[in-house]
């Protein structure tokens, strides 16, 4: 069984920190193994300006065992499969170790989105795409990030005030909305528990 107390503990020290990073990380109501969590597009790369979805499933070895991770955001990115969001970056993989934890799981996302990989690829034809149209391989991929990066953040402001009208405190209706990539009925499913 996954060390439920070090969930915790890293979800705290994780909200501390979240103002800084510009991430979010939220636990499912109903099984603290799931989450999801959002990383901000880094600045001067094709993906700034973009808010990327991702979920998480912690495995019962966890911390010894690398969570489970997939982009829910598409993204036009050699390391991830821009069909299924899989992530092609080592510590997800065999060189995790349980001294790593979820936030530097990822701000090591964030960083990948910075510096592709294409020779140990997870979509083959993006990491053929950036090896020899580079150029084609940016405009497409900033292209991505205008249609599903930021498609999440239209009408933001008024599901915000929305939300902050029915009695929510705004930065929980904020952080339940960047969870649920902008889905005001399920961030108000979050909001309301049974």
């Amino acid at each position: 069984m996954a060390n439920v107390s070090r969930i915790h503990r890293e979800l705290m020290q994780f909200n501390k920190d979240q103002s800084i990073l510009g991430m979010s990380l939220m636990p499912d109501d109903q099984d603290i193994r799931h989450l999801t969590a959002t990383i901000p597009g880094p600045l001067s790369t094709p993906y700034e300006g973009g808010i990327f979805h991702l979920d998480i499933t912690l495995p019962d070895g966890y911390p010894f065992e690398p969570p489970k991770m997939r982009f829910t955001t598409k993204v036009w990115h050699p390391n991830i499969s821009s069909q299924t969001g899989a992530i092609c970056l080592d510590i997800l993989k065999n060189n995790w170790s349980p001294a790593l934890n979820l936030k530097t799981a990822l701000i090591s996302l964030q960083a990948l989105l910075s510096s592709p990989e294409p020779n140990d690829p997870q979509d083959a034809v993006v990491a053929k795409q950036y090896i020899g149209d580079y150029a084609t391989y940016v405009a497409t991929a900033r292209r991505w990030t205008e249609d599903f990066a930021k498609a999440s953040s239209a009408g933001f402001s008024e599901k915000v005030q929305k939300l902050v009208e029915m009695g929510f405190p705004e930065p929980l209706v904020k952080k339940t909305l960047e969870a649920v990539g902008g889905d005001e009925s399920m961030a108000l499913e979050r909001l309301c528990p049974k």
